[in-house]
C-alpha cells in the first residue's frame, strides 16, 4: 500500500524524495515585479515624449505670425505702428509752416489732395494751352481771382486786373518749350524777354546765356485740383511751385492746403493782346 504520509523536510535521500531543481524559488514573483517596472517605465517614457510634443506646439504657437502664410512664401513681419512704408512716387517738401489764412472768392478744393505728381499733365479745358507749347501766345489767370492776370509790373510779374492796350501787351507771353527742358514751359515776354525766378520772385529778364537762366526761367505743368487748370513747378527747385502771395508771384514749397492749391493754380488763356 502506497504510503500517503507527508514527506518530511530534511533527509529527503532517506525516503527517496528529492527537491524540485528545475524553477527557481520566486520565479512567478520575479516575472510580476519586472513586468511591473517595464509597464512603469513605459508609462514614463510616454508621459515624458507627450509633454515634449506639448511644449513644441506651444512653443509653435506663439512665433507663429498672426496672419497665414502660404506655404513656400517668405513671409516677412509686418512693421511697427507708424513706420512708413516706401513710395514709388515722390514725397511732396514738407512745409516750412502752416500758412495764416486769407479770404479768397468762393473757391475750394479738397483739402486731404496729395502733392502734383511730377508726370502729370495739364488737363484739356477751353482756352488752355497744350502739354507742348508750339510758340503760343497766351495770359494766364488765376483761379481764384479770374479778373487778374499775370502782369509785368516794374521788371515784376505781379496778378492784377487788365484795363488798357499796355496792360494786356504786358499781360500777354509767348508759350515756348523750356530752355532747360523740351517737355516743360518758357514764357517769353513782347520784347524778347523771358520769366524767371529770382530769390524766388518771378520777374521778366533778357537771356544772358548762361545755363542758370535757363533753369530759372524753365517750368513744367502738373495736375491743379481745378478743372483746366495747371500748377507750374520750378525745373531746378523740385516741390517749389508758382502762387500768389500778396498779388505777387513767387516760387514756394507745396503744402497740403486748400489755400496753396488755390493760389498755385492758373489757367492758360488766350492772349490779351
Amino acid at each position: 500500500m502506497h504510503d500517503n504520509r507527508s514527506r518530511p523536510p530534511h533527509e529527503p535521500w532517506a525516503n527517496g524524495w528529492a527537491q524540485d531543481t528545475t524553477r527557481a524559488p520566486g520565479t512567478r514573483r520575479l516575472w510580476l515585479a519586472g513586468a511591473l517596472a517595464l509597464a512603469t517605465v513605459v508609462a514614463c517614457v510616454t508621459t515624458i515624449a507627450v509633454n515634449r510634443e506639448g511644449t513644441r506646439d506651444t512653443s509653435r504657437t506663439a512665433v507663429a505670425p498672426p496672419e497665414a502664410t502660404v506655404p513656400g512664401l517668405i513671409s516677412f513681419a509686418t512693421p511697427p505702428e507708424g513706420t512708413a512704408s516706401p513710395s514709388r512716387h515722390r514725397q511732396a517738401p514738407s512745409s516750412p509752416g502752416p500758412t495764416t489764412a486769407r479770404p479768397r472768392p468762393g473757391v475750394s478744393a479738397d483739402a486731404g489732395s496729395p502733392a502734383p505728381a511730377r508726370s502729370a499733365s495739364p488737363s484739356a479745358g477751353p482756352g488752355s494751352a497744350s502739354p507742348r507749347p508750339a510758340d503760343v501766345r497766351r495770359s494766364v489767370r488765376s483761379v481764384n481771382y479770374p479778373d487778374r492776370y499775370w502782369r509785368i509790373s516794374d521788371g515784376y510779374v505781379r496778378l492784377d486786373p487788365v484795363s488798357g492796350p499796355a496792360d494786356r501787351e504786358n499781360s500777354t507771353f509767348k508759350l515756348v518749350k523750356g530752355l532747360a527742358e523740351a517737355s516743360c514751359y518758357s514764357f517769353a515776354t513782347h520784347d524778347g524777354g523771358y520769366l524767371r525766378h529770382r530769390d524766388f520772385l518771378l520777374r521778366a529778364e533778357r537771356d544772358n546765356g548762361s545755363a542758370l537762366f535757363r533753369q530759372d526761367a524753365t517750368f513744367c505743368p502738373r495736375a491743379s485740383a481745378f478743372p483746366g487748370a495747371v500748377m507750374l513747378e520750378s525745373v531746378n527747385y523740385p516741390g517749389r511751385f508758382l502762387r500768389h502771395e500778396d498779388f505777387r508771384l513767387k516760387l514756394e514749397p507745396w503744402q497740403n492746403g486748400d489755400l496753396y492749391r488755390q493760389d498755385s493754380a492758373f489757367r492758360l488763356v488766350d492772349g490779351l493782346a
